[in-house]
């Protein structure tokens, strides 16, 4: 049901200029900004916290790629939901409900931990609902961004989002292993400080302003098609991708690329603990190390997304994070590992951002958050693809399956570069 409630406008934009933070210059986004920062700062941490547990719990790498499983699944039930609700009420409306649920989940972690009642089978259903809200969260937050900045800072705006997602694993999971380590805070107290940090991202949340969907305004307007249902809305939204060859183009490219590439985040805990022998503290700074590579260039990626080097630096990007997964696989040591992981950090960031920015410029207001949710579909696969590369782990070897996710994406790349090749030969 649209929200009908009336609506605030954003603040006016400023000028658009060509630094790397100009589009924080807009009060509207900064607080939207902040949001994601300390939203993203507590999830970042429960993702180490829950690979810890489950591997304290089980020591098994399937039990692992179970979490991501149902983490993906329910990504994958609720996303194009999410895309449907994001261009039909209000973005902030579905945010704060979504942060609220982040909140949930953290603190009901927090306190079954220090009750000592935590069991196995609960990490699956905090990550699945970690994944609805997720669903509902990921495409109302890009959607909501290109509201409030306008499409001429939107590289910009969406490569800080993604710098705020990439700058808190620098030093999150770093805390949140050392947290887990400390006898006076462990395990438990880290969620419940997890669920502190997502109470002031709600804060933040809270200051951002109540504007209208595009399809809302056009329904005023007179000028909207007529109203169905939300299964006929996401039918909608892919046969939109389909006719704009272009998008649809980017969204299969990132699904693969995503699904498997980004699923060695998966395997880290036992890549460090089984295969290096090393304890919950370096496994923090593997991390924040791939943390740091994605800080790296998110800066310059915010000052090129709206410029036209975009979809050069995409393709190469998305080519060179596939190649560092595949070289992970078999790094010799610890040492070796780490400076390979700045390149899949670095390479990982610059894909996310640009694919997002050129996507959501090709794409009408309307449609916005369905594209977005089709996007966010690859984090879907990611989750259900850790369970099947989990057990192909145990069969053929953990550096053999991170291998294979490493080989899958730069295939992936290598196709989308063939068919985009072919399309701009046939527009000539």
């Amino acid at each position: 049901m649209t929200d009908t409630l009336p609506q605030s406008q954003p603040a006016a934009a400023p000028e658009p200029t060509n630094g790397p933070f100009s589009s924080l210059a807009n009060r509207d986004y900064r607080m939207l900004w902040y949001a994601g920062l300390f939203s993203f700062l507590s999830v970042q941490g429960q993702l180490v916290l829950r690979g810890i547990l489950a591997w304290d719990l089980t020591e098994s790498d399937s039990a692992l790629g179970v979490v991501y499983l149902v983490f993906g699944a329910s990504m994958l039930v609720a996303t194009p939901i999410g895309g449907v609700a994001a261009d039909r009420i209000s973005k902030r409306t579905i945010l704060i409900g979504c942060q609220i649920a982040l909140f949930a989940v953290a603190l009901t972690m927090g306190v079954l931990v220090l009750s000592d009642s935590v069991r196995f089978w609960m990490l699956p259903i905090a990550s699945g609902v970690q994944g609805m809200a997720f669903a509902f969260f990921a495409p109302s937050r890009m959607a909501f961004t290109a509201e409030l900045v306008g499409r001429a800072q939107l590289g910009n705006a969406i490569s800080l989002s993604v710098l705020s997602m990439n700058g808190t694993r620098v030093f999150a999971p770093f805390i949140a292993a050392l947290l887990a380590g400390m006898v006076a805070v462990g395990i438990g107290g880290a969620y419940l400080i997890s669920a502190a940090i997502s109470a002031l991202a709600l804060g933040f949340l809270l200051r951002t302003p109540a504007v209208a969907p595009a399809a809302a305004a056009a329904s005023m307007a007179g000028t909207a098609p007529v109203r169905r249902g939300p299964f006929d809305e996401i039918l909608d939204g892919l046969r939109y991708v389909r006719r704009h060859p272009e998008v649809a183009r980017i969204v299969i490219a990132s699904f693969f690329v995503i699904m498997f590439g980004f699923n060695y985040v998966a395997f880290m805990p036992s890549l460090v603990a089984d295969t290096f022998g090393l304890d919950d503290v370096y496994l923090g700074v593997a991390m924040a190390v791939s943390a740091i590579g994605a800080v790296a260039t998110s800066l310059p990626t915010a000052k090129l997304a709206d410029g036209p080097s975009a979809h050069r630096l995409m393709v190469i990007s998305g080519f060179v994070f596939g190649g560092a997964v595949f070289a992970l696989a078999f790094a010799p040591s610890y040492g070796i590992a780490l400076v390979i992981l700045l390149a899949v950090g670095g390479s990982t960031a610059m894909f996310q951002s640009l694919s997002n920015t050129i996507a959501l410029t090709a794409s009408d207001d309307a449609m916005a958050g369905r594209v977005q949710s089709l996007l966010m579909l690859s984090f879907a696969g990611f989750g259900i693809a850790a369970g099947p590369l989990g057990l192909l782990a145990e069969a053929i070897g953990r550096r053999q399956a991170i291998a294979v996710m490493g080989a899958v994406a730069m295939l992936a790349m290598v196709g989308y570069s063939a068919t985009e090749g072919r399309a701009r030969t046939t527009d000539v």
